[in-house]
């Protein structure tokens, strides 16, 4: 019988979630997989057997937690407080998967926790490797520890940082789980007819990830006054000013599910550097304006680098204050443009390739390592003190 793979998915933001279904999808049918997450509903449809096992947050408080917890957490993890009977739980769950199922290998997608967990109990796995300040010795025990790391991002997008140990086990897929279909004219013009845009008017659309809170309003509120000739639209969580005075040329959509049809539609983007949102806007090939969110370990900070060093988008720090910010920010994004390497940062086989990858290891850890028996001349024994 064929070992399983698990596979543990963050609930925060969706991009953990859509890469998984993406990893899973296309696996062999054969291969069986067990994904574990706190958040089982947020999952693209998947089109095969796939078994998921609810967890407990490891990270949400729920009221039952007993212990006053003053101590200082130590270094080699992120997020363990003392008292918590959910943590407990949920690792207590993947444990005893682990002793029952037997599994050939673990993807962490992500936790450091969830990867130590995994060596701890003799089961290989493998780490999403994500952007961000992560020489922590949490994050390097998780990294050195693991089979594998899969970063869904473009070899070009590495940080300088990362080691060679590490990257000699990584393996990259830029766009995994993000439809990443080719722009063209006609798609653009049915796009900005579903969104009712007109084909000649400038159009910058804002793109709030949902991650954490979202954009402030504010800062679009300048912009759009600056340029009355130009149309800005937000999707997504967007956090309102009551001090914002917004003009007509703004409209809020809010959460939207064609979000691909705006990225067709707009003329330039302006959004953070979450993975999906990313590579959405990297496959659609338009002028960027990345601004980071607040995130741990600094993540979209390090990728909006990264995307400013690659030429595939204009980085700020934040979001510009005045009228005449607005304006050099965004004449200096579009000067910059280049569609070219953005699409050159996207794998429309990721998901493919993946799989591929992931076999590959399966098959190495599952081969049987032959031992030569010979005489006792061959055998070499230790040097005694």
């Amino acid at each position: 019988m064929t070992r399983p793979i698990g596979y543990f998915v963050h609930h925060q933001g969706r991009g953990h979630a859509e890469r998984c279904a993406a990893v899973v999808n296309a696996l062999p049918a054969a291969q069986p997989v067990t994904v574990f997450s706190a958040r089982p509903d947020m999952f693209p449809a998947f089109t095969r057997p796939v078994e998921v096992i609810a967890l407990p947050s490891l990270f949400e408080a729920t009221g039952e937690e007993d212990i006053n917890d003053h101590t200082a957490a130590p270094e080699t993890v992120h997020c363990a407080p003392l008292g918590w009977p959910g943590i407990r739980r949920a690792m207590a769950r993947l444990a005893a998967w682990f002793d029952s199922a037997n599994p050939v290998l673990m993807i962490s997608d992500v936790s450091a926790e969830v990867a130590q967990l995994a060596r701890l109990c003799s089961v290989p796995h493998v780490k999403v490797l994500q952007h961000g300040l992560r020489d922590d010795p949490g994050h390097q025990a998780a990294y050195d520890g693991a089979v594998g790391l899969l970063c869904p991002a473009a070899r070009a997008l590495a940080q300088p940082d990362w080691p060679e140990r590490h990257l000699a086990k990584t393996h990259f897929a830029g766009g995994l789980g993000v439809d990443v279909q080719r722009p063209d004219a006609s798609r653009r013009a049915a796009a900005r007819a579903a969104l009712g845009v007109p084909a000649d008017q400038r159009l910058v659309v804002v793109m709030s990830g949902g991650g954490g809170t979202g954009f402030a309003s504010a800062p679009f509120g300048i912009a759009a006054r600056a340029m009355p000739e130009t149309a800005f639209i937000t999707i997504g969580q967007m956090a309102r000013d009551w001090h914002a005075t917004e003009p007509a040329n703004l409209q809020h959509h809010g959460w939207v599910e064609n979000a691909a049809d705006y990225l067709a539609a707009a003329d330039m983007v302006v959004a953070s550097t979450g993975n999906t949102t990313c590579h959405q806007i990297l496959a659609a090939e338009s002028p960027w304006l990345a601004v980071p969110e607040w995130r741990y370990f600094d993540e979209q900070v390090e990728k909006a680098r990264a995307l400013d060093r690659a030429g595939a988008a204009h980085h700020l720090p934040r979001f510009p204050a005045s009228a005449g910010q607005w304006r050099a920010a965004m004449a200096e994004t579009f000067a910059r443009h280049d569609p070219l390497r953005q699409r050159a940062l996207v794998d429309e086989e990721a998901a493919a390739g993946t799989a591929l990858w992931l076999a590959g290891l399966t098959q190495k850890l599952l081969s049987k390592t032959t031992h030569k028996t010979g005489d006792l001349n061959d055998v070499v024994h230790p040097i005694r003190a």
